[in-house]
């Protein structure tokens, strides 16, 4: 994982020294926003209306924050008004690159062959970090967005709620912003990135601050899908999205890699269904790449993992069956 300082890329880990160990996730650099008639959003300028064919999504199919992306632009029917390209699951000295694994794919707009160059063609100066998922705008040749939750909203809102559309007509409804916003907040900060927070740890302290947050918060989203079916109630929202790509990890990767082994999400009779409810949802399944994601972690993080030695296990089964509809009934 590097970055770029004044536009030179540094093949350069997180410092966790300043931090007693802690791992520190610095904030997104890009946060326009597509609008429905190119006004500007909450944060960034305007100019960028929803129109089909305009944008493109940079992806990693491994990285649970560019994944919620990809969830959301199938459940919304919007794989033909935005493209997408697909980084190397292996992350090296030049960070993400385009390269020849099964399931990547070439930059077909900028014919990029490293991501940081699709950061410079925007800002040949650009200090910070380079992350998926970028949103990119193929008329104004600039990055709309490599924030993902705002990206999320976005894909939902800005080309049209899809009221006709049996699975997903608003993943962020109105009369549910407020509790879905909580909902987020505890999830982002426990689960989300408390993962990265426990596995990232370089002091023991610190990981043991990530490790007993994130199964607090397990625990407590285990007790909350017994009374429904999903986690704001009977509707599927982006809330579910984003506790989906941390939950399909976690046995594969999570347990093992970044040591968050009390419990696997197996062991959780509540998540595990609802995991598999979420994966039977048209199109998700289509979106998880069990490879990528193992192949990108035990691969990418050398001091974590020095041999690059990828598990062969666990067996996981997600398209098996879940209670969820049975138990709660539309």
């Amino acid at each position: 994982m590097g970055l770029l300082v004044d536009g030179a890329w540094q093949d350069s880990w997180y410092d966790t020294k300043a931090s007693g160990g802690r791992f520190r996730r610095t904030d997104a650099k890009f946060r326009n926003w597509i609008t429905a008639d190119g006004s500007p959003g909450p944060s960034g300028e305007g100019g960028f209306p929803a129109e089909a064919g305009r944008y493109h999504l940079y992806v990693s199919l491994a990285c649970p924050w560019a994944h919620r992306t990809l969830i959301v632009r199938a459940l919304k029917g919007l794989e033909e008004a935005i493209s997408v390209s697909v980084v190397d699951p292996h992350m090296g000295a030049e960070g993400w690159v385009f390269g020849d694994s099964p399931g990547a794919t070439p930059d077909t707009v900028n014919g990029a062959t490293r991501l940081y160059e699709v950061y410079l063609k925007n800002d040949p100066g650009f200090t910070g970090r380079v992350t998926v998922p970028v949103l990119w705008d193929k008329r104004r040749g600039v990055i709309v967005s490599n924030e993902s939750a705002e990206i999320v909203r976005m894909l939902n809102g800005a080309f049209g709620t899809g009221e006709s559309d049996l699975y997903a007509p608003d993943l962020y409804p109105a009369d549910l912003a407020g509790e879905i916003d909580a909902v987020n907040a505890r999830v982002y900060d426990a689960v989300n990135n408390g993962v990265y927070k426990a596995g990232f740890a370089t002091g023991q302290d610190a990981y043991a601050e990530a490790f007993t947050a994130l199964f607090a918060e397990l625990d407590a989203l285990e007790a909350r899908l017994d009374a429904a079916r999903y986690l704001c109630g009977d509707r599927l929202t982006e809330a579910d999205i984003r506790l989906f790509t941390t939950l399909v990890r976690f046995d594969a990767v999570y347990v093992g890699h970044f040591k968050c082994n009390r419990q696997r999400i197996a062991d959780y009779p509540n998540l595990s269904n609802y995991l598999r409810d979420l994966y039977a949802l048209p199109g998700v399944a289509g979106t998880v790449n069990l490879t990528h994601i193992k192949r990108h972690y035990y691969e990418s993080h050398p001091t974590i993992n020095p041999t690059g030695i990828v598990p062969l296990g666990p067996a996981l089964d997600f398209a098996a069956p879940n209670d969820r509809a049975a138990r709660f009934p539309a």
